[in-house]
C-alpha cells in the first residue's frame, strides 16, 4: 500500500515511523524545515518538505499512485483541505483527517471525507462511561472511537427479558453479538430467548447507545 501522510507533528512522527517499520511505502509532508531534519536524522524514509496543499508537493509526493491521505495537521481547517484535494483533484480513494474539535466531525463527513479520528472525543466518551452509572457498560472502542462494545446484565425489569432476539425493536446499527449464561457462551440466533440473569454482550455506534440501553436494559 501507498500512502502519504501530511503533518509532522507528534502524530505524524508516530504514524509515520509505526507504517514505515511495517515496511508500508509511506511519505511524509511537514512544511516545517525543522521538523523535516529531524525525523530525517531519525526515521530513513521519504519525507517532503512542503505545504500539504500545494499540488505541486502533493505530486512530488507521488499522490497520483496513493492509495490513502492521511492529513494530521494540528489544524482542522488544514485537514479538511488536504483531504479534498486528495479526493476531488486526485480521486485518492482513502483519507482520513485528525480532528481535533469534535463538532467539526459533521462537517468532514458531509464534504465526502472517509474516515475521521477526533482523539478529544474519545478521551471525553471514556472518562464519562467509566464515571457514568449506565446499565450499558462500555468495555471496548471501535473504528477509532465510532463504535463500541458494550455489556449489560439482563434483570426481570428488563424490556428484552422473556423475549426472543428476533422479536426486540433495536436500533438497525446494534448487534447482540453474545449472550454469557452462567459458563456458558451463546452465539445468538433469532430464536433464542433472553433470561433473567444473561450478560449481553452488544455492538453499535456511539449515538444509539442510550436507545439500545432503553430497548434492552430499560431507563
Amino acid at each position: 500500500m501507498k500512502a502519504i501522510i501530511v503533518g509532522g507533528g507528534k502524530v505524524g512522527y508516530y504514524l509515520f515511523k509505526t507504517l514505515k517499520d511495517r515496511e508500508y511505502d509511506i511519505t511524509l509532508i511537514e512544511r516545517n524545515s525543522a521538523v523535516c531534519e529531524k525525523i530525517a536524522s531519525e526515521i530513513q524514509g521519504n519525507i517532503i518538505c512542503g505545504d500539504g496543499t500545494d499540488f505541486d508537493v502533493l505530486k512530488d509526493a507521488g499522490i497520483e499512485e496513493t492509495e490513502m491521505v492521511a492529513a494530521v495537521t494540528g489544524k482542522d481547517e488544514e485537514n479538511l483541505v488536504i483531504c479534498q484535494i486528495a479526493k476531488s483533484s486526485f480521486d485518492v480513494k482513502k483519507t482520513i483527517a485528525r480532528i481535533n474539535n469534535p463538532k467539526n466531525r459533521p462537517i468532514f463527513k458531509s464534504l465526502g471525507v472517509d474516515r475521521t479520528v477526533c482523539s478529544t472525543e474519545v478521551i471525553a466518551n471514556l472518562i464519562e462511561w467509566q464515571l457514568a452509572e449506565d446499565k450499558l457498560k462500555v468495555i471496548q472502542t471501535l473504528n477509532r472511537g465510532e463504535m463500541i462494545l458494550a455489556e449489560g446484565i439482563v434483570s426481570p425489569s428488563s424490556p428484552c427479558c422473556g423475549k426472543t432476539i428476533s422479536s426486540l425493536d433495536l436500533p438497525y446499527e446494534c448487534v447482540i453479538v453474545s449472550i454469557l449464561r452462567g459458563d456458558r457462551v451463546i452465539f445468538p440466533k433469532g430464536g433464542i430467548e433472553i433470561k433473567n440473569g444473561d450478560k449481553l454482550i452488544i455492538m453499535t455506534v456511539v449515538e444509539s447507545k442510550k436507545v439500545v440501553e432503553r430497548c434492552i436494559l430499560g431507563e
